[in-house]
């Protein structure tokens, strides 16, 4: 790793397409880079020298590294990348952009890329719904309940009741 790097990351597995993947983040949300593409050094159980072996990048300000590390562990819902979005359009680019390519729904705003990442595509409507508690925070849950995709207009009715 690089001198700048920065000294606490976040590490996700992939099986081999870790810079496809950090080049693919950074293409779609702000904030976000590629940096050092680091080549294995000798052969490993999941590949051979000259691999792309590990990916620093950056998603929405986020340190990361991509780690090529075969098929010994899956990605699983126990850790997503959260994205906060102020509005309607926000919302549909990243979830489009992440089921369009290879990805696929799930429920409350959760979606999955073709690399196995979970992503939580979240207005800042509904958290602000769940964070004021009471009558307006049940009335926004019941309505995501139902949803894949969080739709903005559906938040701001179940807020005003």
């Amino acid at each position: 790793m690089s001198e700048t790097s920065p000294k606490s990351r976040i590490c996700v597995w992939y099986d081999k397409d870790a810079e496809a993947a950090a080049r693919f983040y950074a293409a779609t949300f702000p904030d976000s880079t590629v940096g050092a593409v680091i080549r294995a050094a000798g052969d490993y159980p999941s590949g051979k020298e000259g691999d792309v072996l590990i990916v620093e990048f950056t998603v929405a300000g986020i340190p990361c590294i991509g780690l090529n590390g075969g098929l010994a562990f899956k990605q699983t819902e126990a850790f997503s990348f959260a994205i906060s979005t102020d509005d309607q359009e926000e919302t549909d680019r990243y979830w489009n952009a992440i089921v369009g390519n290879g990805g696929a729904e799930s429920a409350c705003g959760w979606c999955k890329d073709k690399w196995g990442v979970n992503w939580q595509i979240t207005p800042r409507v509904l958290t602000d719904a769940l964070a004021a508690g009471g009558d307006e925070a049940k009335r926004a849950f019941a309505a995501i309940m139902t949803m894949r995709k969080i739709d903005v207009a559906t938040i701001e009715a179940a807020r005003r009741g």
